[in-house]
């Protein structure tokens, strides 16, 4: 459910202003209107700079995750300086991969050349000498070039020779080769020079290291600057009136808290003004939701939030999507896991408690789901199990064929569902006429359900006089009442024009075959893994062993492409059909408290 707010309107002085948000935010309830983005030099320096502070806590997060020495190191100065000499050493970094790059580019072409000095060389050309540079295979080079030049022999090897020849000045020159580039810097100081830089890109990582293990306090000063900007922004929005003398500050707190601040304001003999707030204030939004929903909350928050006066369907999906994506997940084996790891997880990580309890609902759904097919890591139930069938015929017995037609009731069920939620909705908000339409498609669904699943199960006819009734009064909540405004024959034209949405009910039914489709592949996929893994068990000696490795990696490859799969068609299935069917709207604003971040 969404929580009441109630709408305030403060009156200060200009010179009030930043005080009163300072004391606000330290209070932390009321979410002021203030603008979203930087709108000015300041709010956006410090915009960039928090974006700044998430991209060097990105990379320090890299350099903390590919880390071997696990040791700390204390660090004694503040975020900013962290922030400063973590931007450095990633700038010098960055430069210091060029530079070595290039050095081992150079190194590559002088190598061939052997160590030499660059004295020698200018010391050949201050003497006035040109310096041709050759590369010759070791067959093609010729002795007699000794003899007949002045030819030095720069490095020797059984393939290649590489040679200088002098040009004498004064004298004419030629020599029968193609000149090669003579390196400027010999190998032998590129090689001491990489080996400086090597060992200066070593130290800058291992400073890099030591401050991936305060990445906290980077975040911290980030809380400190956004908090900052959160409340400049606050204190900018504000309306200005009377010359700028007098700021008009509108804000909205829950209802449920009105007490606590009203006692806060007459504390500080501030004037405000408080109201309800309504739909056309356009106030924030603040789910409230019992436990077992408010796991789900994340879930719904990936879409979008409901407006104001809207009906929060957050704790109407939460038991549709947890069987949905047992549906897909298809193995009560993998449901079972799930359901361990969330049991477990809350031990180990008490911080993702919620998330880790998402993840045990999650798994009992896949239980749940998956007992119809009976599929257990790839295998039947009943295969491993067959007395469970002696006392029922009802658990680990369905087949392909009552699976896809379970999807599609399933799919169908939830649809009605939403239009009776809708109707229901629509009276307490609207009137009696606006709840009218949904529930006669609501029973136009039941009454096309049942007449096509009477051709192919006996017994399932309606009596005409019901069937009649049905039809003829669906069609007429549908048509009379689709659009409620304005005369009758007005509504006529606007319901009978409404009847085309039949094809996109048809259209939404379609699209819950997929949980037929991804439970079916995610257990052929675990029967596959079961069949590899025991066809090795034959080889001798190791037979075993590789099928018990093939089992565990090739289950937790088919857990992991199969959960992925059962969240997000779900995720979809909800989003789609059933907000659609559920006339939601959507687009609210998350309710933001003007406080201070931890």
């Amino acid at each position: 459910m969404i929580t009441r707010m109630t709408k305030y309107s403060f009156v200060l002085l200009s010179e009030q202003t930043p005080d009163f948000l300072n004391r606000l935010q330290d209070l932390g309830m009321v979410d002021i209107n203030r603008h979203e983005k930087a709108v000015d030099q300041h709010s956006k320096d410090l915009s960039d700079r928090l974006s700044h502070i998430n991209q060097v806590v990105m990379k320090l997060g890299m350099v903390a995750k590919e880390k071997t020495d696990k040791r700390t190191e204390p660090y004694h100065e503040d975020g900013a300086a962290l922030l400063k000499e973590a931007t450095e050493l990633f700038s010098r970094k960055e430069s210091l991969k060029t530079t070595i790059f290039s050095l081992a580019d150079q190194l590559k072409a002088a190598e061939p050349w052997g160590p030499f000095t660059l004295q020698d060389v200018a010391k050949i050309r201050n003497l006035g000498y040109i310096i041709h540079a050759y590369v010759q295979p070791a067959r093609s080079f010729d002795p007699e070039w000794e003899k007949q030049y002045p030819l030095y022999v720069m490095e020797r090897t059984d393939k290649q020779i590489n040679f200088i020849v002098l040009e004498v000045p004064g004298e004419p020159y030629e020599f029968p080769g193609n000149e090669a580039v003579f390196p400027p810097v010999p190998c032998n100081m590129l090689k001491e020079e990489l080996g400086e830089k090597e060992a200066e890109m070593q130290q800058c990582i291992a400073r890099l290291e030591i401050l991936s293990d305060h990445i906290p306090l980077l975040k911290s000063y980030a809380n400190v600057l956004s908090s900052e900007l959160d409340l400049y922004l606050a204190g900018v929005s504000a309306e200005k009136q009377v010359e700028d003398h007098i700021d008009l500050l509108t804000g909205f707190a829950p209802t449920d808290s009105a007490q606590e601040l009203e006692a806060f304001l007459e504390k500080e003999s501030l004037y405000y003004l408080s109201s309800p707030a309504e739909s056309s204030d356009n106030p924030p939004v603040k789910l409230k939701n019992s436990w077992f929903p408010s796991l789900f909350e994340p879930i719904g928050n990936m879409y979008m939030l409901p407006v104001y006066d809207e009906l929060d369907l957050t704790p109407y999906f939460p038991p549709f999507y947890m069987l949905f994506f047992g549906f897909c997940l298809g193995d009560m084996g993998y449901g079972l896991l799930l359901i361990l790891a969330g049991l477990l997880g809350r031990f180990f990580l008490p911080k993702m408690k919620a998330y880790l309890n998402l993840v045990f609902f999650l798994g009992l759904g896949s239980v749940v789901m998956a007992a119809l097919p009976g599929s257990f890591f790839g295998m039947k139930v009943t295969d491993l199990f067959p007395s469970v069938t002696k006392n029922q015929d009802f658990l680990f017995q369905f087949n392909d064929m009552q699976m896809f037609w379970f999807a599609i009731l399933f799919g169908l069920f939830q649809i009605v569902f939403a239009r009776v939620l809708t109707g229901i909705d629509s009276i307490k908000r609207k009137g009696w006429q606006h709840g009218m339409a949904p529930f006669g498609w609501a029973i136009l669904i039941v009454w096309a359900t049942i007449a096509y699943a009477s051709t192919m199960v006996e017994n399932l006819n309606l009596p005409k006089p019901v069937s009649t009734t049905m039809l003829v009064v669906s069609i007429s909540l549908i048509v009379l009442f689709s659009k409620p405004e304005g005369p009758v024959y007005k509504r006529l034209g606007k319901g009978l024009w409404a009847m085309y949405d039949i094809t996109g009910v048809f259209g939404d039914m379609l699209s819950y075959i997929r949980l037929f489709g991804l439970g079916t592949s995610g257990g052929i996929l675990g029967m596959v893994i079961n069949t590899l893994a025991m066809s090795l068990s034959g080889i001798p000696y190791v037979g075993w062993l590789l099928t018990l490795v093939l089992l565990l990696f090739g289950h937790a490859l088919v857990l992991g492409l199969s959960a992925l799969g059962a969240f997000v068609h779900p995720m979809r299935l909800t989003f789609v059909e059933f907000y659609k069917n559920a006339s939601f709207t959507g687009g609210g604003r998350e309710y933001k408290p003007l406080k201070i971040k931890e």
